[in-house]
């Protein structure tokens, strides 16, 4: 995704986006402190009908969406190069059970 420039960096631009109505796959770190600089964005996910998921690191997370930078959320958009592996995500993602 990062090589189609298919990914959403950081709170403001993922946020930006979501109220934009964009669709895609949300995936939060974990381990971002304080938890107040992002606990909204679940929620906006829900009340979009959008998927997310959490992984344990932002460290990890920068450097999976192509960055040199730690980064809290990102979201993936969907585009037709990687549409099957996207849709595998997607399932994926949607199998888990929701966070308490």
């Amino acid at each position: 995704a990062s090589k189609h420039k298919q990914i959403r960096r950081g709170v403001k631009e993922v946020q930006k986006f979501i109220n934009k109505g964009e669709k895609g796959i949300t995936v939060l770190a974990g381990d971002t402190q304080p938890i107040d600089v992002y606990c909204h964005i679940p929620i906006m996910c829900e009340d979009r009908n959008l998927p997310y998921a959490y992984v344990p690191s932002k460290s990890d997370l920068g450097a999976a969406a192509g960055s040199k930078r730690p980064t809290c959320v990102i979201m993936i958009k969907p585009h037709e190069e990687y549409q099957e592996t996207y849709n595998e995500c997607l399932e994926e993602v949607e199998a888990l059970p929701l966070p308490l």
